[in-house]
């Protein structure tokens, strides 16, 4: 199929391709870019660009980009290979209105069979609105692949209330993962491969490389899923398209969190340590991140988050016996002068001069070892005093930490190919009364007596995943289903909605 493709400007009319020969029996459309403009600045008009690809499809074509879909020789070839891509959408969950799937397909059989008249306002309004619908088209399905169609730093991040006041709202930063964004130079990248006639390669590389993707896609597949699984399969779909910037499988070694599990796994190769876990609980959420863990502390002292603080310390003011009983002093932040329980006041305690600190060792909130990383949120994956959580089935328990069942197994997880004495020295101080060992190490009363050990560095340092699957395969690669603890889900599923057929 072939166009003249003409401007017309004072009357006269000139053609940007009259040497090109054609056949006897095609049909050759007259056509005029400044009222195909025109036409699509007549949809820009009505056109909701809500979205980042929408934007870029809005700014484009106002700015008079050129024609990317029609070409002085006619239709570009890469619409077949996009419709071919289109014929997947059923497949992945989405309805084909969100790509004007059914529009283009009628616009596209009009001009090939003729349906225009040859030339006029029909075809030029025709014509932009096919050249219109592909680029928007286009746009979503391969940003929606390539990133994902919907941001979650974007939803996450405006779920929970921090602060609030007459003139601002503060919310919790609950995702704080680093991962690729749809910016204007992949929109340009990408409208560039349907112009050099590279785009089939380009719509195959566009796919999600998480390996749970297609694990997924392949059980929404599965007949008769009812519509809740259906929902739910949909939600991790989209999880496995965000393009993270780190993923548990490129590692050898890594510790994996799933929140709607209650579990951590600790993966060495094949090897695989599992172990029940506890963590925030719906109103101190713990986040989703990816760090490193760096090293181990034992028998650390808590300093207590001024929100713990405020909202769980200052009713007890003046009552001696209950900061005795759970070893609390305070520490001037200056002088880092010790200060007993029995001469604090209600205004030491709000005073940002000050802050509460727990005892090490026994009856310590944090347990007797805490393993760090760095993270924005001051949460760490730690022992408790508290076993009986891990009888529970629902152990969203925490103020956003994640405290673990096994945790000396866990540090010689971590500790890797160190020696024994190492492995030995971390059970006697986790196990040890820290008064009674300070006195033997120091008299020297027992030679067999390992040495105490406060801190152990992680070297090779290694990677944590707190993710949030609401479905994820066992060692088997059979799917299992979790509940939505933390309703993420749901929001999830409101915002994709709209693409879901």
């Amino acid at each position: 199929m072939f166009f003249f493709i003409v401007s017309c400007h004072d009357g006269k009319t000139t053609t940007s391709n009259s040497n090109y020969g054609y056949e006897d029996d095609t049909i050759v459309y007259q056509l005029d870019t400044s009222c195909i403009y025109t036409e699509i600045g007549c949809l820009l008009r009505t056109f909701d660009a809500s979205s980042i690809p929408d934007r870029y499809t809005l700014n484009y074509y106002r700015n008079r980009g050129e024609l990317v879909w029609i070409t002085p020789k006619g239709l570009n070839s890469s619409i077949d290979k996009l419709l071919n891509a289109f014929k997947t959408l059923d497949d992945i969950g989405f309805k084909s209105a969100y790509f004007e799937a059914r529009q283009i397909a009628e616009d596209l059989q009009h001009i090939r069979t003729f349906g225009a008249d040859s030339g006029g306002t029909r075809t030029n309004k025709r014509i932009a609105q096919l050249e219109f619908n592909l680029t928007k088209a286009f746009l979503r399905y391969v940003c929606g692949q390539h990133f994902g169609f919907v941001n979650p730093s974007h939803i996450f991040n405006r779920l929970d209330i921090r602060e609030q006041d007459s003139v601002r709202i503060i919310f919790r930063n609950l995702f704080d993962i680093g991962m690729g964004r749809v910016s204007k130079d992949f929109c340009e990248m990408a409208l560039q491969k349907v112009t050099n006639n590279s785009l089939a390669l380009f719509l195959e590389n566009i796919h999600p490389k998480n390996v749970l993707y297609p694990l997924f896609l392949k059980e929404l597949q599965s007949k008769h899923l009812s519509k809740r699984k259906r929902m739910k399969l949909l939600c991790n779909l989209e999880r496995s398209r965000w393009p993270l910037n780190d993923y548990p499988q490129a590692h050898k070694k890594y510790i994996l969190v799933n929140i709607p599990s209650f579990h951590l796994h600790a993966i060495d190769g094949n090897s695989v340590l599992e172990m029940r876990m506890a963590c925030g609980k719906s109103d101190s959420k713990t986040p989703l991140l990816t760090s490193r863990i760096t090293r181990m502390d034992i028998n650390p002292q808590w300093i207590v988050p001024r929100v713990i603080v405020k909202k769980e310390l200052l009713p007890h003011v003046g009552d001696q016996g209950y900061f005795d009983k759970r070893n609390f002093f305070l520490c001037n932040r200056k002088t880092g002068k010790r200060i007993n329980a029995d001469t604090l006041t209600y205004t030491m305690l709000i005073n940002p001069e000050y802050f509460v600190v727990q005892e090490g060792g026994e009856g310590n909130s944090l347990g007797r070892i805490i393993f760090r990383f760095d993270n924005n949120f001051s949460i760490f994956i730690h022992d408790t005093s508290t076993r009986s959580i891990f009888g529970r089935n629902n152990r969203g328990v925490s103020h956003g930490c994640i405290r673990v069942q096994h945790p000396y197994d866990l540090a010689l997880f971590l500790l890797g190919e160190k020696s024994e004495e190492w492995a030995e020295r971390i059970k006697y101080s986790m196990e040890a009364n820290l008064s009674q060992s300070a006195d033997d190490q120091s008299s020297k009363k027992k030679a067999n007596t390992p040495k105490l050990v406060k801190s152990l560095k992680v070297t090779p340092e290694v990677p944590v995943f707190i993710t949030y699957y609401t479905m994820y395969p066992n060692q088997e690669g059979n799917i299992i289903e979790y509940k939505d603890v933390y309703g993420y889900d749901k929001v999830l599923y409101r915002a994709l909605e709209k693409y879901l057929k």
